[in-house]
């Protein structure tokens, strides 16, 4: 695939990406209302695609495509609406961190062995969600505590940092899963090494048998 069309491919599945982040989130999410406040949390597996996106297509177009979606998902809900901003920066982080991981180090798509491609993409995912389950909860109550005061910031804490660890369990199952499934097929269409170039430093480890 040449780098004009891979591009073209690149932009376009990250529309979809953006698209799927969008109905999972909105459509498959388990909104939990925390007592005392006119505020929720939810669980859902909307970071399962901002991964999802960062394994196939790196971490700024997945990143991007997931943190578009989820942000959009919230600007549409009244809810969620004044978190729109921290979703948009968190989610693509998760996407950068993710990507990084996956093929500045692992090189994952250049990976021919399907073992060591499931232990960099299972990396990769625990990285980036790892990273969301620390800060997610600690920016959202900053963020409340500037915004709603204190008690407002310490009342949404708590069940904001369980369903944040729920929420990473679940997508880096369904995340890895779902890109090592797909994998083979993409492979076999010649539609996988479209993140970086072999060189001569990429890790003999892509020069294994599949």
């Amino acid at each position: 695939m040449n780098q004009k069309n891979a591009t073209t491919y690149k932009i376009a599945l990250t529309g979809l990406i953006a698209a799927l982040s969008y109905v999972v989130f909105t459509f498959l999410q388990i909104k939990i209302m925390i007592p005392g406040t006119e505020g929720a949390t939810s669980i859902h597996l909307g970071n399962a695609v901002c991964v999802l996106g960062a394994l196939l297509l790196g971490g700024p177009f997945g990143g991007i495509g997931g943190a578009i979606g989820m942000t959009i998902g919230d600007l549409l809900d009244p809810i969620y609406i004044m978190s729109a901003p921290k979703t948009f920066i968190l989610k693509l982080c998760i996407g950068l961190v993710t990507g990084v991981v996956a093929h500045k180090f692992g090189h994952l798509s250049m990976c021919r062995d399907s073992r060591t491609a499931f232990r960099w993409s299972l990396a990769a995912a625990v990285c980036g969600l790892g990273f969301n389950m620390v800060f997610d909860p600690l920016f959202s109550y900053c963020y409340k505590l500037i915004i709603l005061g204190k008690p407002m910031a310490e009342l949404t804490l708590l069940p904001n940092i369980a369903t944040t660890t729920i929420n990473a369990v679940t997508s880096t199952v369904v995340s890895v899963a779902a890109y090592n499934a797909v994998r083979p097929a993409l492979k076999k269409a010649g539609l996988l090494p479209i993140i970086g170039k072999k060189t001569k430093n990429t890790p003999d480890h892509t020069k294994n048998a599949a």
